[in-house]
């Protein structure tokens, strides 16, 4: 008997056991809590009265606030997106020109609960030189180019499907004097924004077909032009056909009447070749043929 109630006061407390293992465990998350009062605030590097997109570094502050939030996750809205656990972050966008971009950003609280914030934001971009050119272009801040008169083709024309002077390339100095005195300056910022000036002593070559678009008339001449003020280069990428075996593919625009050493009307070129010491260059000019110039370190 005593057997019996032993075996079966062992059966009991193993039940026991068993039931008291199978019992669920409770686990507390605290209160759940969403983020409240989100803020985003953005600062356009270099943003001004005169430049409202930004200094061309595409560089953004971006700020992101709320009570309760974790961390927030930021859609740059440029295709990419990042974790920023305290909100602050300085970015960088990267595609040339103005821009527009919408940032989101999600405010992620306890038990993943999330609020949103959305801004539209201009950006201003600019394109990304390759240093090489740089450097060769302003010798690292300034330098100073003139016209290569011993060198042959240093004037020179084409169709506009070429990129050589098939049509004419001028033998050394046989041009007009006025543009062999010219002196073409390159400058860069900090930024690698380069800024040319021009000393032309009071005079620019300009050829016959293009002599009305700087507000004069007759054929190939030296004309009375103002090209002093400091002028900002925009460089792009160049979409002529040209391959690298004829060319370095980079463009660049010339505001205002577009004249660099000799005016073809064109106010666009495209750096063929380029050293430290020599310079070709290519424009369609109002005629629509290809021209062609060539400058040397002064």
């Amino acid at each position: 008997m005593f057997k019996n109630i032993t075996t079966l006061s062992a059966f009991f407390i193993a039940a026991v056991l068993i039931v008291s293992g199978c019992k669920k465990t409770d686990y507390s998350f605290g209160a759940i809590k969403t983020p409240t009062g989100l803020a985003l605030n953005t600062v356009i590097a270099g943003a001004d009265a005169s430049n409202p997109n930004g200094n061309g570094t595409g560089n953004v502050a971006i700020t992101a606030t709320a009570t309760n939030a974790l961390t927030f996750n930021v859609d740059f809205g440029d295709g990419k997106t990042q974790v920023v656990p305290d909100g602050k972050i300085n970015y960088r966008y990267t595609t040339p020109g103005v821009n527009e971009y919408t940032i989101i950003v999600n405010a992620v609280g306890t038990g993943g609960t999330i609020s949103t914030i959305t801004k539209k934001i201009t950006v201003f971009v600019a394109f990304e030189i390759p240093a090489n050119i740089v450097a060769a272009l302003t010798g690292g801040s300034s330098k100073t180019w003139v016209t290569d008169k011993n060198a042959v083709g240093h004037f020179g024309v084409g169709p506009a499907n070429e990129f050589s002077p098939i049509w004419y390339a001028a033998p050394p100095n046989t041009r007009e004097a006025c543009a062999y005195d010219d002196e073409i300056s390159f400058s860069k910022d900090a930024n690698n924004n380069i800024t040319m000036t021009i000393d032309n002593k009071g005079q620019s070559f300009a050829i016959g077909a293009a002599s009305t678009f700087y507000g004069f008339g007759g054929g190939d001449a030296c004309f009375a032009m103002s090209v002093a003020a400091p002028r900002r280069l925009s460089f792009m990428n160049a979409n002529t056909g040209s391959t690298a075996a004829n060319s370095t593919r980079i463009a660049f625009t010339v505001p205002g009447n577009g004249i660099i050493n000799f005016g073809t009307g064109g106010t666009s070129y495209e750096i063929l070749a380029i050293s430290a010491t020599e310079l070709s260059l290519r424009n369609i000019g109002i005629d629509g043929n290809s021209w062609y110039q060539k400058l040397k370190v002064k």
